[in-house]
């Protein structure tokens, strides 16, 4: 399984990144919104070079033209709702792609900090022999993540899989590539090496999706 951190290299990734770390910037939501989407774009070019490609003729003003065009029918699915700007700025670049949505939540249990992640709603697309991609901005643990892989499965198997997290930590890494086809490719702006008690990134950034919308009750 290929990962690939962005945080390897320099690049503006690193600016977005930090702007969503720092506290003295993070909860202007507009910027911090803003910030998904642009690392989400930059995601979406790089992967749009390993996409399958095809000749197509067009005619410009002065005549015939042979452009290349992706060949590949891209879904992108996205767990809900802190995912969604991150989603749009996959969508600005992939303007023909199908989409998907799934709600997974966290259900506590009585006692402790321990949980289990439901899977509340999904719209999906048939996804056979299409390439998916699977955003989330927050790769705590991985397990929400694969139930949205499992519960997007029952909507057929695509070609390709890429999962695209802005930051993720080292265990969520390790849980992705034993519950993922060895063919996937994980993409991240950075991996923490820490998850807490509460199944939060260290250092992370805080609840992505409070820092988005607005906390919720």
């Amino acid at each position: 399984m290929e990962i690939i951190n962005f945080a390897d290299h320099d690049s503006i990734v690193s600016r977005y990144m930090m702007e969503l770390r720092d506290v003295n910037i993070q909860h202007d939501p507009m910027r911090f919104r803003a910030n998904l989407e642009r690392i989400g774009e930059i995601m979406a070019y790089e992967i749009s070079r390993r996409l399958e490609y095809k000749d197509e003729e067009i005619r410009t003003p002065l005549g015939p033209c042979v452009c290349r065009t992706p060949a590949d029918q891209v879904v992108l699915a996205t767990i809900l709702r802190a995912g969604l700007p991150f989603h749009q700025g996959f969508l600005n670049y992939f303007d023909r792609a199908e989409n998907a949505f799934v709600s997974a939540y966290r259900k506590y249990k009585e006692k402790g900090d321990s949980f289990d992640v439901l899977i509340e709603y999904m719209a999906s697309p048939r996804i056979d022999d299409k390439v998916l991609i699977l955003v989330d901005p927050m790769l705590a643990t991985g397990s929400s993540m694969e139930l949205a892989y499992k519960a997007l499965l029952t909507k057929g198997t695509p070609a390709r899989i890429h999962v695209a997290s802005v930051i993720a930590s080292r265990q969520s890494i390790d849980y992705v590539k034993a519950h993922f086809p060895e063919s996937t490719t994980v993409w991240v702006g950075a991996i923490d090496d820490e998850v807490n008690a509460h199944s939060y990134i260290v250092p992370g950034l805080g609840d992505a999706g409070d820092l988005a919308f607005g906390e919720k009750d």
